[in-house]
């Protein structure tokens, strides 16, 4: 796992190894984040089920001014702190260690991009989103960027419209932007 382009681009990602590891795919986050180039300078961004860190810290790499992180297992966290020190970004982040259903309804604050990527065969997506509309997380223009299970398929919602929808392997990438 590493780091793709910006000024972080090239650095290795410290990850730990198991079957309930899967890490988004260099040729999916490539893919990923060329359709989103043009948001990134700037962007606030909201990493959900952040695991280690490596699409929020490929944003803050490329332009986004902010990231904030929601991770449940501390041990991530803490490998996702790592991540943000060895490159130099952890000062444009923070880090929070809370269920991403929680997060979503308490945050109040709103964002540009959101990333998630969730354990897959879980079918965990809809609800997130559902919760970031109700919660109005997005900015104007907003983006809810989603990496899941290739078997489940892209809910409609309104309010937002698929820009992106696309399989890479057993990956389904649907991009969502605020209408």
């Amino acid at each position: 796992m590493r780091i793709i382009a910006g000024k972080a681009g090239g650095l290795k990602l410290k990850s730990l190894k198991g079957r309930d590891v899967r890490p988004t795919l260099d040729r999916v986050k490539e893919s990923m984040f060329n359709i989103i180039a043009f948001y990134l300078p700037g962007a606030e961004v909201l990493d959900l089920f952040s695991g280690f860190g490596s699409l929020g810290i490929e944003a803050l790499s490329r332009g986004a001014v902010r990231a904030d992180f929601v991770e449940i297992n501390r041990s991530h966290l803490k490998i996702i702190e790592e991540n943000l020190k060895k490159a130099k970004l952890f000062e444009q982040a923070d880090l929070f260690a809370r269920d991403v259903y929680l997060y979503l309804k308490n945050c109040g604050q709103k964002y540009d991009l959101i990333f998630m990527d969730p354990p897959y065969e879980k079918e965990m997506t809809a609800e997130a989103v559902k919760l970031i509309i109700e919660n109005d997380l997005l900015k104007e223009n907003g983006l809810i960027v989603s990496e899941r299970s290739g078997s489940e398929k892209a809910e409609e919602f309104s309010g937002l419209s698929i820009i992106k929808n696309k399989h890479y392997g057993n990956s389904l990438l649907t991009i969502y932007k605020l209408n």
